[in-house]
């Protein structure tokens, strides 16, 4: 890897790690102001709608090679995530001050905070052991709980307003199903089997880096 990508890497995700660390600050600030899970979304939606559609610049570092990620796997996460906070919570209303949007920034916040610093890390050359543990465990934990009772929660309690409203309805009417019938296709099937292939994906990584530092330290 050249210079000047390794330097870019290191500013972008040093850039990701502030931003969700600051979005971290704010939900939990939040929540020890008000004794209250409400407000959530007005603390920190807009700022995480923000970090999540840049977070596309991933889907174009595996494009043009300059991290080994590819692309498949970094667009659906980018995709999906990006579809719940813009299409979804930031569309309703209703659905900002629910538990299961709480649940999911605080997991998505403290996971980002994670993965963005290790790489930051890493791109300076010098990443402790304990970060790299850190990175490749606690995803083990805030992954499911981002996204059962954080995601797909929230799309569940979102079909009834969407039905009601007819949302998307314009965008959908040259096709033979309706938005309410797609949410419920990804809330049932495409969802589970997906985070289930990244979820199964990331544990792979946890074997190959731990037990790569784990090897290197034997010999």
């Amino acid at each position: 890897m050249s210079r000047i990508s390794t330097f870019y890497l290191l500013a972008y995700n040093s850039f990701q790690t502030v931003g969700w660390t600051l979005s971290l600050i704010k939900i939990l600030y939040n929540l020890l102001a008000t004794a209250s899970i409400n407000g959530t979304y007005a603390s920190a939606g807009n700022l995480i709608c923000f970090l999540q559609c840049a977070a596309f610049l991933e889907v174009i570092h595996g494009a043009i090679g300059i991290v080994p990620s590819g692309v498949l796997l970094p667009l659906m996460q980018w995709g999906g995530r990006t579809h719940f906070v813009l299409a979804i919570v930031r569309k309703l209303d209703e659905l900002q001050e629910l538990p299961s949007v709480f649940i999911t920034f605080l997991a998505w916040s403290m996971g980002e905070v994670i993965r963005y610093s290790h790489y930051a890390f890493s791109c300076s050359g010098n990443c402790p052991s304990w970060m790299t543990y850190l990175r490749y465990t606690a995803f083990i934990v805030l992954y499911p709980l981002g996204v059962g009772p954080g995601e797909i929660w929230t799309m569940y309690q979102a079909l009834p307003f969407i039905k009601k409203k007819n949302l998307y309805a314009d965008s959908f009417s040259g096709l033979p199903f309706s938005y309410y019938d797609f949410l419920k296709v990804v809330v049932l099937v495409a969802y589970p089997f997906l985070w289930f292939k990244l979820y199964l994906h990331m544990f792979k990584q946890r074997r190959a880096k731990l037990y790569k530092r784990h090897d290197k330290k034997t010999t």
